[in-house]
């Protein structure tokens, strides 16, 4: 296919993706907005519609007007390409806070140069994927984070002792040694044509050192840095696991991975990229809870959003903390939000039994951990009345996590916290004068408050019913079985902040 064809059809593509990406925004503001209105009334925040900084910066932000002009963009890239005087034009520098508290500056492309760095990075990434280890998991789409998860869960099972070596690089991307990486277009047998050298040489244009993050041809190019350290791991004989530049080794042999170590310092100094002290363990055991050790010794490591240990798959502790975060966010929003204003004019008093804001607070829960299913359709799914089901809530981003007890405490936790959020709530509705604490769901303990909610009917289903992670890691644990890990996981898995 001719360039200007298949750069139209990249640019076309990127600018319709941005255009949607826009209107869910546009359309999440709008609900939400509408939502504020019916529990604060008055007092609800206006509604405000934002456009990207760099959208001011140059049309070519900005996908609607990229839209009506791909054919002529494409044509004048085309043109510099095969004349080899093609230069990306310079990118909007967004600042994004690190977990750890630093910054990690990311590179905003104006959308036909990074279509560009997608197109080229496609096309790298299809005649030298074979070549990439198959323990190399990130920026593939042959790869996933659970594929990682599951290979490293499957393995250490497998032992009751384990060696581990874990490390972590400081600013990875934007360390790499130019001259490292020139190497390695030649060295390994990847096959890298001269106009695509070109366009890679282009992006690295002005830089002395490092690739940019946040376009994609960076991500093959990542990839390509680590292919020798990669080698040299499987060349040892070790396991591992390597997403982007976080990476495990481990084995049952101490003399290995003490190995594995120095094979990481010397890719190290080769590639320029420094490891990160503060966040790499360095060298120990994982061995199950109690047993003795004679080395640093630990029953648990996390990597990506996970915690793995000899016995379970659990979701990492940070992770934990900011899904409870959420469903405290949502029963604070609904349920005691609303009442903290001077008046309730406007708002709908809970009566007979009913509780509109109560009602909104658990769909809303069940949205965030179904995404979009109903406790009646998981368990038809279980029973086997549905055949397939489609998983999108927050647990369809840990489809292999098997930890039945942090889970169950999971549950105890959110049926906990529905309770205390009710019963503040009605403390106070008293303060305004409604007195409920004689209603439902007011007067329903802890304990039968979850029958309670069950058993309740609106319009014939079963809307109240508190939400259960145990049930749909239950769907989950039977989806892999059937259909594997890419029909069970969301489809966003690749955009997840695991961090």
């Amino acid at each position: 296919m001719k360039l200007e064809i298949q750069i139209e059809k990249v640019i076309r593509e990127e600018a319709e993706k941005l255009i949607e990406r826009y209107h869910e925004y546009h359309n999440r503001v709008h609900i939400n907005s509408k939502r504020n209105k019916n529990r604060l009334g008055d007092s609800a925040p206006s509604k405000k519609i934002h456009t990207p900084d760099y959208w001011r910066i140059d049309r070519k932000f900005n996908p609607f007007y990229v839209k009506s002009n791909y054919k002529s963009i494409a044509r004048s890239i085309a043109n510099k390409i095969e004349r080899r005087t093609y230069i990306p034009n310079k990118p909007f520098m967004k600042e994004v806070d690190k977990p750890d508290g630093g910054i990690r500056r990311v590179s905003i492309y104006q959308i036909p140069d990074a279509a560009i760095s997608k197109l080229f990075f496609n096309r790298l990434l299809a005649k030298n994927r074979h070549r990439f280890s198959s323990f190399s998991y990130a920026y593939r789409n042959d790869r996933n984070v659970h594929f990682a998860i599951q290979d490293i869960s499957v393995d250490l099972k497998r032992n009751e002792r384990t060696f581990l070596a874990e490390f972590d690089f400081s600013d990875f991307f934007g360390s790499i040694s130019h001259d490292f990486l020139n190497k390695q277009f030649s060295e390994n047998g990847f096959y890298i044509s001269p106009e695509e050298r070109f366009v890679i040489k282009s992006f690295l244009k002005g830089n002395k050192v490092g690739i940019p993050q946040g376009t994609s041809i960076s991500l093959f190019l990542a990839n390509l840095t680590c292919w020798k350290l990669d080698q040299s791991f499987e060349m040892e004989g070790v396991k591992f696991s390597r997403y982007a530049d976080d990476t495990i080794a481990w084995s049952p042999e101490y003399t290995k991975i003490c190995n594995t170590f120095r094979k990481i310092n010397d890719f190290s100094k080769s590639a320029g990229v420094e490891i990160n002290p503060k966040k790499s363990d360095g060298i120990s055991l994982l061995t199950k809870d109690g047993h003795p050790a004679e080395i640093v010794a630990k029953t648990s490591l996390d990597f990506l959003g996970y915690t793995l240990s000899v016995d379970n798959v659990s979701i990492k502790e940070k992770s934990f903390k900011k899904i409870k975060k959420q469903i405290s966010y949502i029963l604070y929003r609904n349920l005691i939000q609303p009442l903290k204003q001077n008046s309730l004019a406007g708002q709908v008093i809970p009566a007979n039994d009913k509780d509109k804001n109560f009602l909104s607070a658990i769909c809303e829960i069940r949205r965030y951990m179904y995404g979009g299913l109903s406790n009646k359709q998981i368990k038809d799914y279980l029973s086997g009345r549905t055949k397939r089901i489609y998983f999108k809530g927050v647990m369809s981003f840990y489809p292999l996590v098997d930890d039945v007890e942090q889970l169950t405490q999971l549950d105890g936790w959110v049926l906990s916290v529905v309770h205390r959020a009710l019963r503040l709530r009605c403390k106070l509705l008293a303060t305004h004068g409604f007195s409920r604490s004689h209603s439902f769901p007011f007067n329903a303990s802890r304990k039968v408050l979850l029958t309670r909610c069950a058993k309740y009917t609106i319009s014939g289903k079963n809307l109240l019913e508190i939400p259960s992670f145990l049930l749909i890691h239950k769907a989950l644990k039977k989806g892999l079985e059937e259909s594997g890990i890419e029909r069970v996981m969301n489809p966003e898995s690749l955009n997840y902040d695991y961090a």
